[in-house]
């Protein structure tokens, strides 16, 4: 495939739209609950089999993820517990901005002006 320009670039026009879709992917699932950090990993995975820019992100993301998660778990509880409520308020607040909450009140009959999106 290498040898053939046009069959290489069009592999890697794939590469890169695939990479992008799944990086994009995890970068949108990094604050709610679920693999999130492993979705933009296999992204940039993907990506790094043809970039080298994205092998370096990836090397350096994983760096820094596992520095954090090290940090986190070296902390106190109230520390820990302080990190899964901020996560939490992030994912609330993004729930709602969505309209989310709103959707699935409505579902259930609640209809609350409260859990509207203000940007519906």
């Amino acid at each position: 495939m290498r040898r053939r320009p046009s069959l290489n670039l069009a592999y890697r026009i794939v590469v890169g739209v695939v990479g992008a879709a799944v990086l994009a992917t995890g970068i949108l699932a990094i604050p709610y609950p679920g693999p999130g950090w492993l979705i933009l990993f296999a992204g940039l995975a993907i990506l790094g089999t043809e970039f080298m820019w994205a092998k370096r992100a990836l090397r350096w993301t994983r760096a820094r993820y596992d520095a954090w998660t090290g940090w986190v778990r070296r902390q106190p509880a109230v520390v820990r517990i302080g990190v899964i409520v901020l996560t939490g308020a992030i994912v609330l607040v993004t729930l709602w901005l969505v309209n989310a909450l709103g959707l699935v009140a409505g579902w259930v009959g609640l209809h609350w002006d409260s859990v509207q999106s203000p940007l519906t």
